[in-house]
């Protein structure tokens, strides 16, 4: 992390803890909003104007939170309009690294070797984690937004007429009971699999272990009645941040984070839920699962040498 602007080279990912021992998510730093006529956004400054070619996504394949926002862009038409640079999956000494690894690309932008560069070149005595997803205003030369729900709603509402209207995620008539379900999934799952995996004693974990699947037991009933996604046959942000968590849960939280009840292939209708997600177009090429095994297993801490498993089959990558 960094600490007054300089680099340490103890990198951890559990940087606070809570008095049972239990994992605590550092807070977003950067809170500006993109709107379509540059107007200041829920959080932060003005100035952030919707414009082709003006903003730059910092993003990593095997992070969830980065993968809402690749979605969001993805079904929301602006891969023409914000660009984009991948960071290699491994975290290294110094965190995430941009390099050649297959499915990673150089920061074309700012010509930086890590992501921590971006982070000291706007706030030169920044004090915390570097983290992905970063929405980059190459106009002014800043950091607009780390925080990716709201980069996902940028990309929704915040783009104007650049952005496609196919896909309505937080529609009107559903805002609150997107926010309320919002706020179950991620405390208990979303975020659930970290405290389960990060926790630093016993009940830390067995708190968090018991959480994550009373919720996702709560989700297969509500899917045991025949809907397609979380409310009904509207796909919404809700269904794109669930979606994140699940397909990543098998192949690294079931086992690397002790998650280890059962797998999402031993639940039907979130099984059948996650193909279905899967086949709407644009959604399966943001999933990288090479990417998402080698980053989780590269975290020193939980996987000292670092040996990336063979397995499991899943069989959604076979489709």
């Amino acid at each position: 992390m960094l600490v007054d602007g300089k680099w340490t080279e103890d990198w951890q990912p559990v940087q606070a803890k809570d008095e049972k021992g239990g994992f605590v998510r550092q807070i977003s730093s950067f809170r500006n909003w993109v709107t379509p006529d540059g107007s200041a956004g829920p959080t932060g400054e003005a100035g952030f104007k919707a414009e082709a070619g003006r903003y730059h996504l910092y993003v990593a394949l095997i992070c969830p939170w980065a993968s809402r926002t690749l979605i969001g862009r993805k079904l929301k038409g602006l891969a023409d309009a914000v660009s984009i640079s991948i960071v290699e999956p491994a975290l290294g000494a110094q965190g995430w690294h941009f390099g050649d690894y297959p499915g990673s690309t150089p920061d074309t932008v700012n010509g930086a070797t890590w992501l921590h560069e971006l982070y000291t070149r706007v706030a030169p005595t920044f004090t915390g984690r570097a983290t992905v997803p970063v929405l980059w205003d190459t106009q002014r030369g800043t950091i607009v937004s780390n925080e990716s729900a709201d980069i996902l709603r940028m990309f929704d509402k915040g783009f104007g007429a650049l952005a496609r209207p196919d896909y309505d995620l937080r529609p009107a008539d559903l805002a609150e009971a997107i926010d309320t379900l919002n706020d179950r999934i991620y405390p208990r799952l979303n975020n659930g699999v970290y405290r389960a995996g990060f926790a630093t004693t016993q009940i830390a974990y067995d708190e968090a272990f018991a959480e994550v699947f009373a919720m996702l037991d709560e989700l297969e009933e509500r899917m045991s009645d025949g809907r397609s996604f979380l409310f009904g046959e509207r796909f919404t942000e809700t269904d794109i941040r669930l979606f994140v968590t699940l397909v990543r849960f098998d192949a690294a939280y079931h086992g690397l984070f002790k998650c280890n009840l059962r797998r999402i292939v031993d639940y039907a209708g979130l099984n059948a839920y996650l193909h279905r997600v899967l086949a709407i177009p644009g959604i399966r090429e943001t999933v990288n699962l090479d990417h998402i095994k080698r980053g989780y297993y590269s975290v020193k801490a939980l996987n000292p040498l670092r040996i990336v498993p063979n397995g499991p089959f899943l069989d959604w990558a076979r489709d």
